[in-house]
């Protein structure tokens, strides 16, 4: 983790103080409750209105809740918020990126609630509390779900989660119905670095799929969410149903060309879809972003 943006308890206090001192509205905490959580105890605002997020499935659960959080960590800030959050998203101020949040961005914001992650962000944990009451999740790599019920939870919102959940779920049988997808395989691959992830059946998307009736082609997942193929694999990837991600959905330059090559014979049904909300957009929107992009490939 990339720490050298990281201040000194004394600093970030001070800048906190300052940021709250003047004119400016204050945030008035009258009732609390205790929030346990990955590296502890907090006591966090009963209804917190100056939220910072740190993770995807974190900025995706606080918008589907209604819950806009004033600040958030992005995965790119070139890219920022991720496009299928948009327009509920559009004032969210980006506060660095998810692997090296910028501290004084968050200070400056004065938050009553900094939702973090302890797999990504331990090291961060005093200066962010320093900030604000501060609440980590134990990993990103976790069944999304669970950390979706978690932020529910954290804000005092555990059954408006657990409903958007059980919405995602409805709309899984639908789509499995409707498409008569039992029995059927899919594979979503990301071209990268010169490799290709493939995606297993615990991950945001593989999970997703298997939600709508398909089943992952079995393989060894090495007890991750992900496993690397090189090139000349490729044919390791076959499915019933192949999507491979880019940064624009139907780009289909980021094929690779050992897939190309095959693709009449081993890839008929393979389609180049938009990884913002396949891969980045972890939660109940993106969830439902990427059942949306299931039904539009099943009608094709």
């Amino acid at each position: 983790m990339n720490l050298r943006r990281a201040l000194p308890l004394a600093a970030l206090i001070g800048l906190l103080a300052a940021g709250c001192s003047g004119p400016a509205e204050e945030t008035t905490v009258s009732e609390a409750r205790t929030v346990s959580h990955a590296h502890g105890t907090t006591e966090v605002p009963a209804e917190p209105e100056r939220v910072v997020v740190l993770e995807p499935v974190q900025l995706d659960t606080t918008v589907a809740l209604g819950a806009i959080p004033v600040g958030a960590a992005v995965l790119s800030e070139a890219a920022g918020v991720p496009a299928y959050l948009k327009p509920e998203a559009d004032a969210v101020a980006s506060v660095g990126t998810v692997q090296a949040p910028n501290l004084e961005r968050i200070a400056a914001l004065r938050p009553d609630l900094v939702l973090g992650t302890e797999s990504r962000h331990a090291e961060l944990y005093d200066q962010l509390s320093a900030i604000a009451p501060t609440v980590f999740m134990a990993n990103h790599a976790d069944p999304w779900q669970d950390n979706v019920r978690f932020v529910g939870q954290t804000l005092g919102r555990e059954a408006d989660a657990q409903r958007l959940l059980d919405d995602f779920t409805a709309r899984c049988a639908e789509v499995a119905q409707e498409y008569g997808t039992a029995g059927r395989t899919a594979q979503l691959v990301r071209p990268r670095d010169g490799q290709l992830t493939l995606y297993g059946p615990t991950s945001f998307a593989g999970s997703t799929l298997e939600c709508a009736g398909f089943t992952t082609p079995p393989r060894d997942w090495e007890n991750s969410i992900s496993v690397d193929l090189s090139p000349e694999l490729v044919l390791e990837a076959r499915a019933d149903l192949v999507v491979v991600t880019a940064a624009k959905a139907g780009d289909e330059s980021v094929i690779p060309p050992e897939m190309s090559a095959v693709r009449e014979q081993s890839f008929p049904n393979l389609h180049v879809v938009d990884q913002s909300f396949w891969i980045t957009g972890v939660g109940p929107l993106g969830g439902q972003a990427v059942l949306d992009d299931i039904e539009r490939l099943l009608s094709t």
